[in-house]
């Protein structure tokens, strides 16, 4: 269970394939802390370090993880959102992220806003994922907040300090997210689906 206050954007330094599965090589400031099985999201996706040395940690992707994500899409070089599982004896900054991820949006467009930027992301309409104005979306792993709410749209404002300590200052036009949409949200629409399935 994480928070989406992202630790740290870690540096991608090797990638292999083995059959569907992807492994995943990254450097982070705090790999002397990190442990084999322990997990940590990564652009929002929860996955368990498998081995570490001195210089990297390795994860692994499987097929499902690399449908449902942008995972499969990385390059040696690119920066990830990364954190670790919260604690339970503190405050939960953002909101609370399973790393379980929904689907993809793209990112439609991208607006300098005198100091601070509004994202747009669109992604395709399924059931149980949406937004609603001023709640939570985790967005590659950060704990957001919903502006513009539409269909299959919605746009994020950024400040300074979370575009510069994420892979938000990476993103461009075009590019693919992770999404999780809000735990809360989904358990009440499939709740009032199963109590009145004819209602849209």
């Amino acid at each position: 269970m994480f928070t989406g206050i992202v630790e740290e954007a870690a540096l991608v330094s090797k990638i292999e394939k083995e059959n569907e599965n992807l492994h995943i090589y990254l450097s982070c400031s705090f790999l002397n802390e990190l442990k084999i099985d322990q997990s940590v999201s990564h652009n929002g996706v929860c996955l368990t370090v498998v081995e570490k040395d001195e210089f990297n940690y390795k994860v692994t992707a499987v097929k499902e993880t690399l449908l449902k994500s942008n995972l499969g899409f990385l390059k040696v070089g690119d920066k990830v959102n990364i954190e670790r599982s919260m604690l339970m004896n503190g405050r939960i900054d953002g909101h609370i992220v399973q790393g379980h991820v929904d689907q993809t949006a793209i990112c439609k467009e991208i607006r300098e806003a005198g100091g601070s930027w509004y994202f747009s992301f669109e992604y395709k309409e399924m059931a149980g994922n949406l937004t609603v104005e001023k709640g939570s979306i985790a967005v590659n792993g950060v704990s957001l907040t919903v502006v513009n709410s539409k269909t299959n749209s919605f746009d994020v404002a950024i400040i300074p300090y979370t575009y510069y300590n994420t892979n938000f200052h990476q993103l461009r036009i075009g590019d693919i997210v992770n999404l999780e949409f809000d735990i809360i949200g989904k358990y009440i629409f499939k709740i009032i689906k199963e109590l009145y399935p004819d209602k849209k």
